[in-house]
Formats: structure tokens, sequence, C-alpha cells
């Protein structure tokens, strides 16, 4: 069989992508602890096969995930290039959100540590980091309630990640419902100053991890 780019044969390189595509859609929807094996009988081919691909499950969840981690951190750019920091803000909850509706296995990827997968590591801190700086934006223009917290991220993730639903469709709209009532509250005009929030949660972003895997 004739080599193709990557240096594998025709017929590897289709079973390559095959076993990708098998896994992304198994870990979408049963997160990233499905077996290897079930991933490979999604794939059509042999256990033995899937592993000379991808040796070790984190090899796999790299791959599936490379270009998801790439367009998160740039849901993230794009939004701290907004001249408007209300709607900067909103739409990095409601674009990051809407991914983790359809797919368990993406806030687990994003959230998990894999040894070797140093790319993931960067692009997570840049997302956190242009996220704190879109929260400080936000408040400063007025839109944002001052007792909101960046951290407050992760309350809204455990939440996202609670809605159950028989099909994508589904899960998709009751998450875009749910995102929008939790904007709604967050917003300036509807805080009480007279009700404080309690303080922020001392969970951090891993503790979502044990929800979405």
């Amino acid at each position: 069989m004739p080599a193709q780019a990557g240096g594998l044969r025709a017929d590897a390189r289709h079973n390559r992508d095959r076993i990708v595509a098998a896994a992304g859609e198994a870990f979408a929807t049963r997160g990233l602890d499905v077996p290897m094996t079930a991933i490979a009988r999604r794939a059509g081919v042999g256990t033995a096969t899937l592993y000379r691909h991808f040796p070790t499950r984190e090899s796999l969840v790299t791959e599936v995930f490379a270009d998801r981690f790439t367009a998160c951190a740039s849901v993230v750019d794009d939004a701290l290039a907004d001249p408007d920091p209300w709607r900067g803000f909103r739409t990095v909850i409601e674009r990051v959100c809407a991914m983790q509706a359809v797919d368990r296995g993406f806030t687990a990827a994003f959230l998990r540590a894999f040894p070797g997968a140093a790319d993931f590591g960067r692009e997570r801190a840049r997302a956190e980091h242009g996220f704190a700086e879109l929260t400080r934006r936000a408040k400063e223009s007025g839109h944002l309630r001052a007792d909101f917290d960046h951290t407050d991220l992760t309350l809204l993730l455990m939440a996202n990640n609670g809605i159950t639903a028989d099909s994508a469709e589904a899960a998709s709209a009751a998450s875009r419902r749910l995102v929008a009532y939790l904007l709604h509250s967050f917003r300036a005009d509807r805080a009480d100053p007279a009700v404080p929030l309690p303080p922020p949660s001392p969970l951090g972003l891993e503790h979502v991890h044990g929800l979405a895997g």
C-alpha cells in the first residue's frame, strides 16, 4: 500500500482515523473512562491495532481533543479582543458550556493532567488567566456584579455538567436555558446589596473533573 502524509500507509492511516473518530464519539457520550476495547469495537479494528497507534489512553485523548483545546483557548482570546467587556465575558460562558453540554469527555480532558501533554496544561492555564481578566474587565465596566469571583466558573461548570438528556439537542437546549438564567443573575443590576452572597467556595476546576469524566 502506498504511504501517505505522516509516514503511515493508506490502510494504517484509515485505521488511525477510524480509531480517533470512534474515540471522540465514545468520550463524548460516556466520558474518558470508556474501555479501550469498546473504542476498538466501535472503530471496527482489533485491540492490538488500537494500541499500535495509541499505546496509552493519554495518547489517544491527546489526539482526540488537541483541536478542541485550541478552540477553547481561542474562545477566550476572541473574548479578550472584544471591546465590550460584558459581551466577551458572556460569550466565553455560553460557548464553553455549549461544548461541555454535548461532549462529556471534553471537560474531563481539559481538567485532567496528562503526562507528556504539556500543551494541555499550557492551554488550560492560558484560558483560566484569560477568564480572570475578562471577569475583572466586566466588573470594571459595571456590568458584572462585584461579588462574582472568577472561581465561580467551577460552580457554573458543575451545574451545567449535571444536565442529562436523551439527545445532544435536548442537552444543548437545557444548557442554553440554564446558562441564560445564570448570566441574568450575574448582572450587576440584579445584585441586591442588602443580601450579599456567601464567600467563594474553595472548589477549583479540578473538582469538576470527578463529575465530568
